[in-house]
């Protein structure tokens, strides 16, 4: 609970009126039980707060309104990084998964990522079970209205409800405080339900997903909903237009969906998952359906298919002119992909199971919106589904979202205190997308409350934070998803040092328990130990022959593959001897796991936690998929060390124009040698620092460099204008 004095300081008289006449008071209200709103509700909880969290229906809670998988290429990072911080879509997903494969491993360690697909209806039905055995958090099911403010004028109130202790994240909150820019014209004090209940809180999330005015299109028929047989939120969509924040309309889709049983499988390419999955959350150990994985499909479009699409493509509320809003670029609907790419004969889809209990399957890759004859028409003209039943047509819908650049680097809204947004109405695209954003509104609202500094992660530490800073600077069009390709140090920010990069803060902030908190000690300490043995152990003849007598062995065609660039003879070997196994493992055909034989003799320690049923893996040794993770962390830190210190240097360089920061009394309109434009670009966003400035679209190095100079030069004008 908060103080007394941040009650009367902070808040106010008004506040304490407003309390009286509440239904109900909390600490922190979060509106919306998607992917977001789920990961905010339990980072206040866990962090000692009294927490609602308000749904139009509890039996929909963590609901996969499109593909049921988490991860991906970028996503699996995210969410890496939200078990990182103490986030909970890792656990659920090692729970309820029911295929894991780790993606990208022909290339290199920074792109490598995971992915899941899940049980759907598993999948709602552990996250409620997680949220209601959670303490300090209240579900409820209510229809949010409208939004309590306190008008007070801007100089009555206090700038932000963040204190003035050291920093618990990236940034001083000195810094923070300075660099704001203007103060909030109105604070939040609760929510008004459609029933008339009012409720109080010092700190309100709202993710809202695509429930914002959402409205449905199949074909030439529309209708209003927030998800297919669910409302919309209309109420609650123009209370935030009322509050003057900028907005815009964006859409997203969704395939049909099969009966599993009236396919002919047999005519599909079999997807299988990996024999040893690696789990999403660095808490678990070995994922719950480790031996009762399923496979996906893949099939392919024909030219009956695009013909089909080019004859009705005019039915498209995508080219009919129905819809007017922008759909994800880089999650094309099918008709989309006909017209913008006539040159390919063929598109790839992938048939994936929806549950391990239901004959569901969801088509990945034909999100559409044409009318449902069409559909069934598509669907006839790909080979094994010419007898697929249809449970579910695809649609497109389009809602309301928020111009990100409406915000704060906490998910604080500028113009209205202790407001927080997350997710899709934030403009992105994706659960994953959605989650980390609704941790951290999660962690900075409670921190908000409790007068805390707030966590401000920089673009060195996270692809969060990286998600973050891309859209409060430049704001978006079209709904953002992460790729690997937006990270200017993705070397160093990969899925296998998560924990070591963001950990520390999920602790401080009381998100990481004690047990989890030992045991990432412990692995850190173990990964400190092996590289100090890689880099003191040196090669002798005697430890090649146990080497090489373990590649001579005879191995499966697939290992052989596998393995076929390493040097696999004593012969090939000789050079390596009275070197030390971290220079052997710097020569890119080297990998760790040839080195495994001889490291289970020297450590067995690091080897002890393996379980002696593991499924053999393309490896020299059998390794379980917690060991040789391990080992191929270590093996990346030694590898591409070079390049790592490259990015680090870089790194310090981009920290150092994070910390000037631009204060909010800064006036770009009395910058000689400032374009119009530049003033325009600069004034609306109002970037705290150097560094923010120089990343929003259309602002010139020049301009930088200018706005740099001036700080020094408007901050002298005010002292001697103080002076006199």
């Amino acid at each position: 609970m908060i103080s007394k004095s941040r009650s009367k300081n902070f808040w106010g008289a008004e506040y304490s009126l407003f309390m009286q006449a509440f239904t109900e008071q909390f600490d922190v209200v979060v509106v919306g039980a998607g992917h977001a709103g789920c990961e905010a509700a339990i980072a206040a909880a866990r962090m000692g707060l009294k927490t609602a969290l308000y749904t139009l229906n509890v039996d929909l809670i963590a609901q996969m309104s499109c593909n049921p998988a988490v991860g991906g290429i970028a996503k699996g990072h995210l969410v890496r990084e939200v078990d990182a911080l103490g986030g909970i879509m890792g656990e659920i997903t090692d729970a309820v998964g029911i295929q894991f494969r780790l993606l990208n491993t022909s290339r290199g360690p920074a792109v490598w990522s995971p992915r899941a697909q899940c049980d759907k209806q598993a999948y709602r039905l552990k996250m409620r079970e997680v949220l209601e055995s959670q303490p300090n958090l209240k579900i409820k099911q209510a229809e949010v209205a409208d939004l309590i403010l306190d008008s007070t004028p801007a100089s009555e109130n206090a700038a932000s409800g963040f204190g003035l202790q050291a920093s618990a994240g990236a940034h001083s909150e000195s810094d923070f405080a300075e660099a704001r820019g203007p103060k909030p014209e109105a604070r939040v004090l609760g929510i008004r339900l459609r029933d008339g209940r009012t409720v109080g809180a010092q700190a309100v999330i709202i993710t809202t997903g695509t429930f914002l005015n959402g409205l449905i299109h199949c074909g030439e028929q529309q209708y209003p909903a927030g998800r297919s047989g669910e409302p919309n939120a209309v109420l609650l969509g123009e209370a935030l237009k009322k509050l003057g924040l900028r907005g815009c309309r964006l859409k997203t889709g969704t395939p049909p969906r099969l009966d599993g049983r009236t396919i002919d499988w047999s005519r599909f390419g079999v997807q299988p998952g990996d024999a040893d999955p690696t789990p999403f959350s660095f808490r678990t150990r070995r994922v719950a359906h480790h031996d009762s994985q399923v496979p996906c499909y893949i099939a392919w479009t024909t030219s009956e298919t695009h013909r089909i699409i080019r004859e009705n493509v005019h039915r498209s509320p995508m080219y009919s002119g129905q819809i007017q809003s922008i759909g994800p670029r880089y999650c094309p609907s099918i008709e989309d992909k006909i017209v913008k790419f006539p040159d390919k004969e063929m598109h790839q889809l992938f048939l994936e199971p929806e549950g391990l209990n239901t004959h569901e399957i969801y088509v990945n890759g034909m999100s559409t919106s044409l009318p449902v004859e069409v559909q069934l028409a598509i669907l006839k003209s790909i080979p094994g589904l010419e007898n697929a039943e249809m449970l579910r047509p695809g649609y497109a819908i389009e809602y309301d979202s928020i111009d990100p650049t409406e915000l704060e680097r906490t998910l604080e809204t500028k113009r209205i205190a202790s407001l927080f947004l997350a997710g899709q109405i934030n403009g992105t695209s994706g659960y994953e997308e959605a989650a980390c954003q609704g941790l951290m509104a999660g962690i900075n609202a409670a921190l908000q409350v409790k007068d805390e500094p707030p966590l401000i992660l920089d673009r060195t530490e996270a692809y969060t934070a990286i998600l973050i800073d891309d859209l409060i600077s430049k704001g978006t069009n079209e709904p953002y998803r992460m790729f690997t390709s937006r990270a200017e140090f993705r070397l160093h920010l990969r899925i296998d040092n998560a924990d070591r990069r963001l950990t520390p803060h999920g602790r401080r902030v009381g998100l990481i328990s004690d047990e989890a908190w030992a045991d990432f000690q412990a692995k850190q300490e173990r990964l400190r130990r092996l590289r100090i043995l890689l880099e003191r152990t040196k090669l002798t003849a005697a430890m090649l022959e146990k080497i090489t007598s373990c590649h001579s062995e005879k191995r499966s065609d697939e290992e052989s593959a596998v393995t076929a660039s390493a040097p696999a003879s004593a012969h090939e070997w000789d050079s390596t001897v009275g070197q030390t196994c971290a220079q052997v493992l710097k020569r890119p055909e080297v990998r760790i796991e040839q080195l495994a034989p001889l490291l289970r003799e020297i450590m067995p320690d690091f080897f002890a936690r393996e379980n002696s049923s593991v499924s053999p893996v393309p490896s020299v040794v059998p390794l379980s998929s917690e060991v040789r993770n391990e080992l191929k962390s270590v093996e990346t830190e030694i590898k591409y060390e070079g390049y790592l210190q490259q990015q680090q240097r870089a790194m310090e360089r981009l920290k150092k124009s994070e910390q000037r920061s631009i204060p909010d009394w800064f006036d770009y309109s009395s910058v000689s040698g400032l374009s119009r434009e530049m003033q325009e670009k600069l004034s609306k966003i109002q970037p705290r620092t150097i560094g923010h400035a120089s990343r929003i679209p259309g602002v010139t190095p020049a301009a930088v460099s200018l706005v740099n100079v001036y700080i020094e030069i408007q901050a002298r004008r005010r002292t001697q204008a103080a002076a006199i």
